[in-house]
């Protein structure tokens, strides 16, 4: 590299600090020639304070001594008032000013907002970035101080690797796993502890086992081995908050420095400020990256995000032992009686993290987050910083600065319309979806905080919302900010670019949680209120213009209404009339709008799905029906397909007996044929003791055992007896770290599977599991569940 080259970077890791008692900023960027470090020294740390407030806070910072800039007023208050911006040269006066502000009762604006954001999203940069300046190469990276830097649209090729650490119940290390096989490396290695003696034993060491000493010699491997392989991102499962927890504090105990960084700069563990037990991994030039956190990003749910669960999902196999009290036993035994199968279990859980990466493609949908909204790649949620970096540097050219979190916290908005619904099994239902109503509504009613602060002063040029709001017409930031994504969007799915499709989606969804949420800045309730009460108003609309043209609304939930059909319609008839539908819904909306509001409608319907059978329960014991619980059939390419909706087929808190019943009598049903059958076979496999494995509840606990005082569910006692049994035997606690337990209900209530020691309770599975699921759907076939078990029951005594 030569001077003042411009280059274009991928940001990896963002931080600020102080360097020499002055305020600086760090970037790791990810570039083809390799790493980069930036470092910017021209930047101040500030905040602002309404300018008639301003006088009281100098008096105070010069009695402290601390020195500070100001600049005179440009922006405002969304109430108007003029604010002064004040510049501190060190974050350490930066806080102290801060908190001085606090104590004499001055409000600060925009204080939480932190250097390396600000410097990037004034400057309209997110995730990428082009430089120019002196680049100076260093051992094994370039180095550039005060680069000029604009926006950019780079796409970096990141080199990653998966690690697995495994470990006794008290987290002493036992070894460390990694795996890569890309274009460019491929790489397999278990470091794994054995004394010479113990390595010994072993004729046959598979290629990639390589014995250690100790947990020290270890360590120092494993820095090596990241040195070499020289990774950008670090991959794993539950990576940060187990494997680097561990790693780290194991270091620390043993007094050694984890210099994981590019620059020899030590990996640093900073813990969370909310969450008890976690925290994140700084690594200077590296990003390390949670698999569980990346799928849940891209909205990928599972009843179970264990290892073993997801690889079965996405690669059709697993681990050799899921359940954690087996697995850890298992582990333990292993290290001392066969650590080359342990190395082989631990090199396996790299490789399944790997390939799940490389199904997913999960690793781009995060690049193209960060570039489109300056989140870095390990940024688990960030709704409403992503939100901030789109939003406050376009308020800011339009003379407003940020409110202030509200200090109520927040108050709960209107959610979503759901209609009543008609229970019944129904034939030809098809639904009808509004495409992003919620972003569709702020676009097409210019819903905005800057344009609701406009459409207050001028009036006479708002569009009405709810709770007395006025939008502006004209002055607006995020209906602009909505069509840019919405146009990006159209060019994605044109492209089949289904990381890019995926990520705007999601970033647009969420301005309606921001702006109903108590942590962002911009909240205020009506907002919030002005886009899910216009959606109920929407839909109200859409069912009654249904009904006026003769058509029958079972229900309709958010943005989804369910029409029914004549029963005896051919598939092709029904899916003309849903597509027939979906133009004159769009014509009407088109129609109304412009007549009521004088706007441009941006409401679109799809004909989203037919249901050749549906099937809308009652709520539990009434004969009112539920809502938000269904389950119908559907035709995927060539081959039906059977989809539940809130029933016990997708709830992680049923058995895999109650879910697999419950599909195989929905679907027989649907088939038109008698499920008497299923429900049989059903109720003499649990009683015979055939699917006792199918029996297993799984539960998370999501706090500490002894906070459970008032209320003691049965997860909880199986844990209780669990720990008290654990004592017994002089070993540790297993649910310190919360968790999920799997357990039984026996006869005896609940216990732990690896602790059970009384028989299970049968009647319990049937009563509590088979009986509600059959009384859901088998009246409307005119069965009854007892009348069946009974008849059984009588047919067996007879024989």
């Amino acid at each position: 590299m030569s001077e003042f080259e411009l280059k274009s970077g991928f940001i990896l890791s963002k931080r600020s600090f102080d360097l020499n008692k002055r305020a600086a900023i760090r970037y790791w960027l990810s570039t083809a020639d390799g790493p980069l470090q930036i470092v910017i020294e021209t930047e101040k740390p500030m905040f602002m304070v309404e300018s008639v407030q301003y006088r009281f806070l100098v008096d105070e910072l010069k009695q402290e001594g601390i020195p500070f800039l100001h600049k005179e007023p440009t922006l405002k208050t969304f109430k108007q008032e003029p604010v002064t911006v004040v510049y501190f040269y060190s974050y350490k006066d930066f806080y102290n000013a801060r908190t001085i502000a606090e104590n004499i009762s001055v409000t600060t604006y925009e204080s939480h907002i932190r250097m390396e954001d600000r410097f990037l999203m004034e400057r309209f940069i997110y995730g990428s970035l082009n430089l120019q300046g002196c680049i100076e190469k260093r051992k094994g990276y370039f180095y550039c101080l005060n680069p000029r830097v604009k926006r950019a649209d780079y796409t970096p090729e990141l080199k990653k690797l998966s690690i697995d650490i495994e470990c006794s119940e008290d987290e002493e290390l036992f070894s460390i796993g990694f795996y890569c096989n890309s274009d460019n490396v491929s790489f397999e290695k278990v470091l794994m502890i054995a004394s010479a003696a113990q390595a010994s034993c072993y004729t046959i060491i598979p290629d990639f086992v390589e014995w250690v000493a100790d947990e020290k010699v270890l360590l120092k491997r494993f820095v090596e081995i990241v040195s070499v392989i020289d990774p950008d991102v670090i991959v794993g499962w539950n990576v940060i908050n187990f494997d680097f927890r561990v790693l780290h504090f194991r270091a620390l105990s043993l007094g050694l420095d984890l210099k994981l960084g590019r620059n020899g700069g030590s990996a640093t563990w900073v813990d969370s400020k909310t969450n008890k037990g976690q925290g994140y991994i700084d690594i200077p030039g590296r990003v390390v990256v949670d698999g569980i956190s990346a799928l849940k990003a891209e909205s990928y749910l599972f009843p179970n995000y264990s290892l073993e669960n997801v690889a079965q999902y996405f690669l059709g196999e697993g681990k050799s032992i899921d359940n954690v009290n087996e697995r850890l036993e298992k582990i333990m035994r292993n290290f001392k009686e066969n650590k080359v199968e342990l190395a082989t279990y631990n090199l396996k859980d790299c490789e399944l993290v790997w390939r799940i990466f490389e199904k997913t493609n999960v690793l781009d949908f995060l690049i193209f987050r960060s570039k489109l909204t300056g989140l870095v790649l390990d940024r688990a949620g960030g709704s409403v910083e992503s939100f901030n970096n789109l939003y406050l540097p376009k308020l800011h050219r339009n003379g407003y600065v940020s409110p202030n979190l509200p200090q109520s916290g927040g108050l709960v908005s209107p959610g979503g319309y759901v209609m009543d619904s008609k229970p019944g099994l129904y034939e030809n239902v098809i639904v009808l979806d509004f495409k992003s109503l919620y972003p569709s509504i702020i676009k097409t009613f210019k819903i905005d905080p800057y344009g609701l602060v406009e459409g207050t002063v001028n009036e006479t040029n708002a569009i009405e919302g709810f709770k007395g709001a006025k939008f502006d017409r004209d002055e607006n930031i995020l209906p602009q900010i909505i069509a840019e994504l919405w146009e990006q969007r159209e060019k994605a799915k044109k492209a089949k670019d289904s990381a890019k499709s995926q990520a705007i989606k999601i970033l647009m969804n969420s301005f309606y949680g921001v702006l109903g949420s108590g942590g962002c800045p911009f909240y205020d309730p009506k907002l919030a209120s002005s886009i899910t009460m216009r959606g109920h108003w929407i839909m109200k609309w859409t069912a009654q213009w249904l009904e006026k043209a003769g058509y029958e609304v079972l229900y309709g939930d958010t943005d989804s209404i369910f029409v029914l059909l004549d029963s005896g319609l051919a598939r092709e008839n029904c899916i003309e009339i849903g597509e027939r539908l979906k133009m004159n819904i769009d014509a009407f909306w088109k129609a109304k709008l412009e007549k009521e509001y004088q706007i441009v409608s941006f409401l679109e319907i799809e004909f989203e799905t037919l249901f050749s059978k549906f099937f809308m329960p009652t709520i539990r014991g009434a004969e009112k029906g539920s809502k938000k619980r269904y389950a119908g059939l559907t035709r995927n390419g060539r081959e039906n397909t059977l989809i539940f909706k809130g029933l016990e087929n997708v709830r992680t808190d049923w058995t895999q007996i109650a879910r697999e019943f419950q599909f195989q009598l929905y679907w027989t049903i649907f088939e038109g044929k008698s499920p008497v059958e299923v429900v049989e076979e059903t109720v003499n496999a649990i009683y015979s003791g055939q699917v006792d494995e199918k029996l297993v509840y799984q539960k998370r606990l999501r706090k500490q055992l002894e906070e459970y005082k008032l209320s003691v569910p049965p997860h909880v006692k199986a844990a209780l007896k669990t720990e008290v049994l654990r004592g017994k035997e002089g070993k540790k606690p297993l649910y310190t770290n919360l968790g999920s337990i799997h357990y039984y209900i026996t006869i005896n209530g609940p216990e732990d599977i690896a602790y059970v020691s009384s028989p299970i309770d049968y009647q319990h599975y049937i009563d509590k599991q088979i009986k509600p699921i059959a009384d859901a759907i088998l009246p409307f076939v005119n069965l009854e569940f007892d009348e069946i078990v009974n008849r059984q029951y009588t047919l067996f005594n007879d024989v």
